[in-house]
């Protein structure tokens, strides 16, 4: 079988099964679970920290307002997006009620854990060259917690299984920034490098 096909069974064989996750208590409240979408043989995987609003809603990553914002990014760094395959580190919606608003909170370290074998194990399907991390929870879900996305972001680190991982900001934090231009800038900047590094690979 090709290694596509293999790769595109092995990802629908873990949304299946990842469907029907309990393994921390955060699928009690969220709607579904949001599990990673793109090609199953890409050659960059990003990965966020959790689904949102908007995602939980849809069942598909990155489809809200900071979804908006890396499809901006993306274009701007001249990556296509249909050709990225999108996940998250924690793969259920974590929210508080402020009226009619879900208020998105950050997940905890047991939280994280939980879901660290869904995350492994679609690297370990889609094997791709590049590791994007985007934001703090998921570089150190990947790195390590000691990891400061603010001290080393744009730098390659290679993981055992031979990825080569990078981390950046968040694209909600362009959102939240007081200089959303800038903000964006340095998305975009790191994800250059993401794209020189493929182009070189």
């Amino acid at each position: 079988m090709p290694r596509r096909n293999q790769a595109e069974l092995a990802v629908e064989r873990l949304r299946a099964t990842a469907a029907g996750c309990e393994q921390c208590d955060l699928y009690e409240r969220a709607t579904q679970t949001v599990f990673g979408e793109g090609p199953a043989d890409a050659r960059l995987v990003m990965i966020g920290e959790q689904p949102g609003d908007h995602e939980d809603k849809e069942g598909h990553p990155f489809v809200g307002p900071a979804g908006h914002v890396l499809d901006r990014a993306l274009e701007a760094a001249e990556i296509d997006r249909s050709e990225v395959y999108l996940t998250n580190a924690v793969k259920h919606f974590k929210w508080r009620p402020k009226g009619k608003v879900r208020l998105h909170q950050r997940p905890n370290a047991a939280e994280i854990a939980a879901c660290r074998n869904w995350w492994e194990s679609e690297l370990a399907a889609v094997r791709p060259e590049v590791l994007c991390c985007l934001g703090a929870i998921a570089a150190q879900a990947v790195l390590g917690r000691s990891f400061r996305v603010t001290k080393s972001r744009g730098e390659f680190f290679s993981l055992e299984s031979g990825i080569e991982a990078i981390a950046t900001i968040h694209p909600s934090a362009v959102l939240r920034a007081d200089d959303r231009d800038a903000a964006l800038a340095g998305l975009v900047h790191d994800l250059e490098i993401v794209r020189d590094r493929l182009a070189t690979a």
